[in-house]
């Protein structure tokens, strides 16, 4: 059953979730388009066997919506395991990568789980404003949607076994050249041909498990594990999407990455379409999570 559910995964219905969602989604320059992109979302979830609602949130007097599809587990349906993506884009970007990618994989991972019945409750997310959408501090711009979401779980008190952000994850090829930030630990491949998997030391044994995961189940994924400490202050790259928010309130974190600007020319460019993106490798991303989704709710 397991290597089924992998063997189902498609390429050409990831591509379909970016062709729909790729266009600026922002909330001043393209509201319209950011709504529609949400009812895409949610109409997507609904047509599986999922129950779908909207996470509401405000910020600067707009309201805006996280949609999340749970699939309640059969054993354990107090302990969670949260998929994440953001379906937002910075005001001159149609985001292909960065993050329709990201969306495009979480879709086709809850297609893909949805005949499966786990211990542990599945949530698949789509969170908006996550881009820094307006002017403020370095670190009090953007990851707004996550860190309401973030906040409702400590609230609520939430069992959280882990959370896996999808963070731009379709630029990738052994054409690519990759750098890095300033004071990375490790040394990075030349090529751009890997994803990242980025935990805190909260999150190491969640780094190991997608690892594991990945290895478990033969997905060819080329992986660059890194463990920073503790909440990533002293590598601030390393906290540039939603997973921070989980982090920041001690809960445990992963973000996949195909690294955006250390790799990416067309990170948060006009460029930023479909078609300078790696498919089959979006596809393998998509395995891997389904993997390792397996894995820990089961």
């Amino acid at each position: 059953m397991e290597a089924d559910t992998l063997g189902r995964v498609s390429e050409d219905r990831i591509r379909e979730h970016i062709r729909a969602l790729e266009g600026v989604r922002h909330p001043v320059a393209a509201p319209e388009a950011l709504e529609r992109a949400a009812d895409y979302i949610y109409d997507s979830f609904q047509s599986l066997s999922y129950s779908v609602e909207p996470h509401f949130f405000r910020f600067a007097g707009g309201e805006y919506r996280n949609i999340i599809a749970t699939r309640a587990g059969r054993g354990k349906p107090e302990e969670r395991l949260l998929v994440i993506a953001h379906y937002d884009t910075v005001e001159d970007s149609p985001g292909a990568d960065d993050n329709a990618s990201g969306v495009g994989v979480l879709l086709e991972a809850a297609r893909v789980l949805e005949p499966l019945e786990l211990a542990r409750t599945v949530q698949f997310t789509a969170v908006s404003l996550e881009e820094g959408q307006f002017e403020g501090p370095p670190d009090e711009i953007g990851l707004w949607g996550s860190r309401a979401l973030a906040a409702a779980a400590e609230e609520q008190n939430w069992q959280l076994a882990g959370v896996v952000v999808l963070e731009a994850v379709a630029y990738a090829g052994t054409d690519s050249v990759q750098t890095a930030p300033a004071g990375l630990p490790i040394a990075l491949p030349e090529r751009g041909d890997f994803i990242g998997v980025i935990g805190n030391e909260t999150s190491g044994d969640l780094v190991d498990m997608f690892v594991q995961a990945v290895g478990r189940h033969g997905v060819a994924l080329p992986l660059v594990p890194l463990v920073v400490p503790g909440n990533g202050e002293t590598l601030k790259d390393t906290r540039r999407s939603d997973h921070a928010s989980f982090w920041d309130r001690g809960y445990k974190a992963i973000m996949l990455t195909d690294t955006a600007n250390f790799r990416s020319p067309h990170y948060h460019q006009p460029t930023d379409t479909i078609e300078t993106l790696n498919l089959p490798f979006a596809a393998q991303v998509c395995r891997a999570v389904a993997a390792m989704v397996m894995d820990v709710a089961q």
